[in-house]
Parts: structure tokens; sequence; C-alpha cells
């Protein structure tokens, strides 16, 4: 990823996902899969979601994207996809054009490539810990 680190991401992330009871997991080329429901193992929940959601399949929902800006954030775009826990981010410096069908573009690939190599960067807990009975 062009000039995005793990650590940036990750407080990127952190600041985008401002819900403090939303567990999430980030893979290694800017998507973030939100566990709406925390169960279990929260990189295997993730890395199931993504394997199933992630890999585009030409002429089906799996092609099509959204495209948010991100002013808030260090600029940017998180880019939607047909799983609505399913986000990509695109740093400003990625696309090679600034139009809405070129950054969508550019994140779709992103998505593709996490959930076909899906190597988790990244686990964000936010799960209270049961307290005593």
């Amino acid at each position: 990823m062009i000039g995005m680190n793990t650590e940036r991401l990750v407080d990127l992330w952190r600041r985008l996902l401002a819900d403090p009871r939303k567990s999430w997991v980030l893979f290694e080329h800017g998507t973030c899969v939100v566990l709406t429901a925390p169960d279990g193992d929260l990189a295997e929940q993730a890395t199931e979601i993504l394997k199933e959601f992630g890999p585009v399949r030409a002429g089906s929902p799996a092609g099509d994207f959204g495209v948010i800006d991100v002013k808030d954030a260090d600029g940017g775009w998180v880019i939607t996809g047909h799983h609505q826990d399913v986000l990509t981010y695109v740093a400003p410096d990625e696309p090679s054009g600034r139009d809405n069908f070129a950054v969508g573009m550019r994140g779709r690939t992103k998505r593709h490539r996490d959930g076909t190599e899906l190597h988790i960067v990244h686990v964000e807990d936010r799960r209270t810990p049961a307290g005593p009975a």
C-alpha cells in the first residue's frame, strides 16, 4: 500500500469506527470487516466473511461498490461492497484518478486481494469481558 503502514491504518479505522462496541479485523490491503455480532475467534469469523464477500465476481453483486469520501480522517475514501460490514480504505495517493469510478475500482481490487489472500494484520476486540455473576 502506498504511503500507509499498518499502524496508520489501525489508527484510521479506530477513528472511522468510533462505536466502542464494534469489534473489527483489518486485512493487509486495507479491508476492514466489522463484526456486529462477534463470537468466538474474531480472526476466524472475519476471515469467513471476507472469504465469501471479498473476491470480485464479474456480473454479480460482488462487482458492485460505493464510494464514501472521508475528509475527516486523513482524506481518502471508504469503499463499500455487497456486504455492509466489509469496508476498504483507499488513501488519497493511491488511485490513478480522483473520480468515484477510479477510486472505487482501486478499492474493489484491494478488497479482492484481501478476500483471496486473507492476511490479517490487526484484530480489534471490543467485546467487554464478562464480569462476576
